[in-house]
């Protein structure tokens, strides 16, 4: 029963890193194009390989993967297989990150990172009545200078993308490093979002920073929130978006910081629940990743609406779109 209410559900992706889409198929694909070779040959090797205990090993991964993207074709099949995965589980929209330093460092140019992610969007929109916009992804462990070239990079682009946001490793390269790029950010026109990871130091620390000294919209993960009484209240008070990922690793079938999501809910917050990088995490994608949590902690159908809710109000959209979305929610639930 909830499997088939939460297939069923229109929904909003709103924490997604495309290069953390890269099915082991598509880096198989990709590598034999570009001639690179890859100690693995099948897919199945290769997923098994994904062995990762922490943010800094699950990021040696990460960007090892990256190798195999060269062309703006490449991102262009990567973006749109994406965007086919998630209109299949009636994800409706979807705001994704992308990491252009991760890119250009190794001499890609940012032209054929981002034409060939805009030009899946367009085929989505057009083919599947998808829609999705870019959230330019800054990488906090590379410099504030980098940082600042490839948001200005980004402006040749501005009608393309919605927002800024910060990832990467976030040890030693707290939200403040980036106080400059921000500010930039913002007056461009930029919404903003940083990434505030699980079991960092100095995670309430950092959130704190994100609402009080960066100005945020959204603060992507964000679980630490609950660690701190008068931090959680702030973040209540102010209905600040945290994008929740419960998704979970190969070698452990359970959700992570599902009892936080409940518990967010409980308390009033504005959370949401998205993939993060799932072909590195089990293959889940939205879908699954709901199931999922919704199996570990009991979620209700009202929280799960509720939650679908959430993602369409905090979504970068137009005030028109939030209505076409809402009331399509309302049809759903009200119907079944």
């Amino acid at each position: 029963m909830m499997k088939s209410f939460i297939q069923g559900m229109p929904k909003a992706e709103l924490h997604v890193h495309i290069e953390g889409t890269l099915e082991p198929e598509l880096r198989l694909r990709f590598a034999a194009r570009n001639g690179i070779e890859l100690p693995y040959q099948t897919a199945d090797a290769l997923a098994a390989s994904y062995d990762y205990n922490d943010l800094a090993s699950f990021l040696a991964l990460y960007f090892d993967g990256l190798k195999v993207l060269r062309t703006e074709r490449d991102f262009f099949e990567l973006t749109y297989a994406y965007l086919q995965r998630v209109h299949a589980q009636n994800v409706v929209y979807a705001e994704m990150h992308f990491d252009p330093q991760a890119h250009t460092s190794r001499g890609i140019a940012f032209d054929s990172v981002i034409n060939g992610i805009r030009g899946a969007q367009d085929e989505a929109r057009q083919e599947l009545g998808l829609r999705s916009r870019l959230i330019l992804g800054l990488l906090r462990d590379m410099s504030a200078e980098s940082a600042m070239d490839a948001l200005e990079q980004s402006l040749a682009y501005r009608d393309w993308i919605v927002g800024v946001g910060l990832d990467s490793d976030e040890k030693g390269n707290p939200p403040v490093k980036f106080r400059d790029v921000f500010e930039r950010a913002r007056a461009e026109g930029y919404n903003l979002t940083m990434h505030c990871d699980h079991l960092q130091d100095n995670s309430v620390e950092h959130i704190r920073q994100c609402l009080d000294v960066i100005g945020v919209d959204r603060i992507d993960h964000g679980y630490h929130a609950l660690d701190d009484a008068a931090l959680l209240e702030d973040v209540r008070r102010r209905q600040v978006c945290l994008t929740f990922c419960t998704t979970s690793p190969p070698s452990n079938p359970a959700p992570r910081r599902a009892n936080e999501l409940k518990s967010a809910l409980e308390h009033g917050l504005n959370v949401t629940v998205n993939t993060d990088d799932p072909a590195y995490m089990r293959g889940y994608y939205l879908n699954e990743v709901l199931l999922n949590t919704q199996q570990a902690v009991g979620l209700s159908r009202e929280q799960l609406t509720q939650l679908a809710r959430n993602a369409f109000r905090s979504a970068w959209i137009t005030r028109e779109e939030r209505g076409e979305f809402m009331a399509a929610l309302d049809a759903y639930v009200g119907g079944t």
